[in-house]
């Protein structure tokens, strides 16, 4: 399926149905809705969607039942864990979607070999053009050069080497567009591999940051 890219709006709109529906607003569900949209673009918008959305945590009872000894320790665990609830939220839906962009990650990694497999085939296949190309213009100039002669030696005549002349400048000048051709479509695939490059650089920054919230949250 191919990848697009999708609007901030667009996102907020799916998110604002998933909610309303009473469901869970996760990167997948929204890519589900956006069918073919960039998991990157989606957790991008996403995370401006819930920063927006975000409900502040209710403010902790200060009533202090009696008696006072036993109700101010039932009253602070209460308090602690009302505190805590809306980060631990947070932070399962971060890990969450980490793990979502991991698994596009994993899955860009493997597009990317084949792609690097298929720019060596392609450079092999150029190499093989490249040869051929010149072998071909060389037997082509050679045997118009030697029908140019013959014909001046027959016929004498100057304007017809000049007519082949004009010729062989032509055929070579549709070889070389050819060969420009094959080089420019390699440049497009080393741009792609490039672009993969990137991205696998953005996942293993991600990864480390999933790895330190990790020990944050242990210790």
């Amino acid at each position: 399926m191919s990848r697009q890219e999708v609007t901030s709006d667009q996102v907020a709109a799916a998110a604002d149905s998933l909610q309303n529906d009473g469901k869970r607003v996760t990167i997948e569900a929204v890519c589900e809705l956006l069918d073919g949209a960039s998991v990157n673009a989606v957790h991008k918008h996403l995370s401006a969607w819930r920063a927006a959305h975000a409900k502040p945590a209710p403010a902790p009872k200060l009533d202090i039942p009696e008696p006072i000894a036993t109700a101010l320790g039932k009253w602070a665990q209460q308090l602690a864990e009302e505190a805590g609830a809306g980060v631990r939220d947070a932070l399962a839906q971060s890990e969450e979607d980490l793990e979502v962009l991991l698994k596009s990650g994993e899955q860009f990694e493997a597009e990317r070999e084949e792609l690097l497999a298929e720019v060596a085939r392609l450079g092999e296949e150029i190499d093989q053009l490249s040869t051929e190309l010149r072998d071909a213009r060389r037997i082509a100039t050679d045997a118009l050069v030697g029908k140019a002669k013959d014909q001046l030696a027959i016929e004498g005549k100057d304007s017809q080497l000049a007519d082949l002349r004009q010729q062989i400048e032509r055929n070579v000048t549709a070889a070389a567009a050819l060969s420009d051709a094959r080089l420019n479509a390699e440049m497009e695939l080393v741009g792609a591999v490039t672009a993969r490059d990137n991205f696998a650089a953005e996942i293993k920054e991600l990864r480390a940051r999933l790895a330190s919230r990790q020990t944050d949250r242990a210790s």
